[in-house]
């Protein structure tokens, strides 16, 4: 058991968390060093198999981040923006991975998440999935390719209890089209039409969130032009895919110096 990656994972109560658990659980690299949830979590001091409705484990559910964190070697992070901002100050206290899916992130956010990553690994993408991160690479040689005759739409789909839009992946494909084109996504993004607009401005790179059911995750990038349209799309159908990127994420970052990754460096690509 030495030998295996002891990764931790926080939110554990989630729907995320729990694959997350399965997946560490599941892998012949990694182990379990232990769970954690907000104080006053029903689930806290509770083994967590029996939390999960299964049989017990030995892991208990603890409510302290850094007494868990101290006997990690990475942290898989599926929570809310404040919350992760705060994992990241104790995971670089513990010099341990930090594995980021955490969306809607505003610049204060992002320039604590920068502060933490001069001591530790940070690993953090919108979306973890290997074919989401080819989709992102076939946006930006897509858009370097088309002139501003072909208007930019990106189109994503979620469950209902999605609480950020536009999608983090969603706005790493807007990035990526802007890199492509050559322009800031701040000047030309478009992330809400309503009412009479005007015509669409020449260049723009728009947004539209459809949220309902329990859609996992749909994303499409349009370019579309007088008399013909190019769509590049990704349909996912299970979270696992995400929890699998995750721990790979996790898994790669050992070894590797504090700074800020994404999934385009685990990948390769």
């Amino acid at each position: 058991m030495s030998d295996l990656t002891q990764i931790a994972i926080v939110g554990a109560s989630g729907r995320m968390g729990q694959m997350l658990i399965a997946a560490v659980n599941d892998s012949e690299h990694a182990g379990l060093s232990g769970v954690t949830e907000r104080a006053g979590h029903a689930w806290v001091g509770q083994d967590l198999g029996a939390a999960m409705g299964g049989a017990e484990t030995g892991v208990i559910v603890s409510d302290d981040p850094l007494e868990v964190f101290a006997k990690s070697q990475a942290i898989i992070d599926f929570t809310s923006p404040d919350a992760t901002v705060g994992h990241a100050a104790l995971a670089a206290q513990a010099r341990a991975v930090h594995v980021i899916g955490t969306t809607g992130f505003d610049t204060n956010h992002l320039a604590k998440l920068a502060a933490a990553a001069r001591h530790c690994a940070i690993v953090r993408a919108g979306n973890m999935s290997l074919g989401v991160n080819l989709l992102v690479q076939l946006t930006k040689k897509v858009a370097a390719a088309l002139d501003e005759d072909f208007d930019i739409e990106i189109v994503e789909s979620h469950h209902r209890h999605k609480v950020d839009a536009p999608s983090g992946t969603a706005l790493m494909l807007g990035e990526a089209a802007a890199a492509g084109r050559g322009v800031s996504l701040a000047d030309a993004a478009d992330r809400g039409r309503d009412g009479i607009t005007g015509e669409r401005k020449r260049g723009d790179i728009g947004f539209s969130a459809i949220r309902g059911g329990d859609v996992v995750g749909e994303h499409d990038v349009v370019f579309a032009a007088d008399g013909e349209r190019i769509v590049l799309r990704h349909l996912a159908t299970d979270r696992q895919i995400f929890a699998r990127g995750a721990l790979k994420a996790a898994l790669w970052g050992q070894g590797k110096p504090p700074g800020e990754y994404d999934m385009m460096d685990v990948l390769g690509l």
